[in-house]
C-alpha cells in the first residue's frame, strides 16, 4: 500500500513548503489549529532524519507554535510523533484549550481538555471555506514572522 504522505492530494491544506518539510493543517480540526509537519522524503523513524532536517523541524515547529499562540491563544500544546497509522515521519502540533474558541463564527470545544488528546472526534467536520481561512491565517502569521526564514 502506498504511503499516504508520499502521495498526498490535499494541497489546499498546505500552509507552507520548506526545504525538507511541509507544514499542513489537519483536515480534522477537533483541536483548532492542529497542524502536521511532514518530512518531504520518505523515512519511517524520527531518528533517521538528518541534522539539517532536525534543525528545520525544530524551527518550523517553534514558528508554528508561535503563530498559533498569536492567532488562537491556546492554553498549552501537545506534540505527537507516534507512527502507528502512517509510517512516515511527521509531527502533530496540537493546540489545547481550556475554554471554547470562536473562529469564523464556528465554536471549537476541546472536549478532551486535561486529558490525552486521543481519541478525538474523528467525525468533526467544518466547511472547506473555514479550513481555508485557518490555513490563510496561519500562513499569514508565519510569513510575517522573522523568527524563521525558510
Amino acid at each position: 500500500m502506498p504511503c499516504k504522505f508520499c502521495h498526498r492530494d490535499n494541497k489546499n491544506l498546505v500552509i507552507k513548503e520548506y526545504d525538507y518539510w511541509t507544514l499542513e493543517l489537519c483536515y480534522n480540526q477537533a483541536y483548532l489549529g492542529r497542524c502536521l509537519v511532514i518530512l518531504k522524503r520518505h523515512a519511517e523513524d524520527l531518528f533517521d532524519i538528518t541534522k539539517d532536517e532536525a534543525k528545520e523541524l525544530f524551527e518550523i515547529s517553534k514558528s508554528t507554535r508561535n503563530a498559533l499562540v498569536e492567532i488562537f491563544k491556546p492554553d498549552l500544546f501537545n506534540y505527537g510523533s507516534l507512527g502507528n497509522f502512517i509510517k512516515h515521519v511527521h509531527l502533530h502540533i496540537i493546540p489545547r484549550y481550556s475554554e471554547p474558541r470562536l473562529f469564523d463564527e464556528t465554536k471549537f470545544v476541546d472536549a478532551k481538555w486535561g486529558d490525552f488528546y486521543y481519541p478525538y472526534d474523528k467525525n468533526f467536520k467544518i466547511p472547506d471555506e473555514i479550513l481555508s481561512n485557518i490555513v490563510s491565517k496561519i500562513r499569514e502569521d508565519i510569513n510575517k514572522s522573522k523568527k524563521y526564514i525558510a
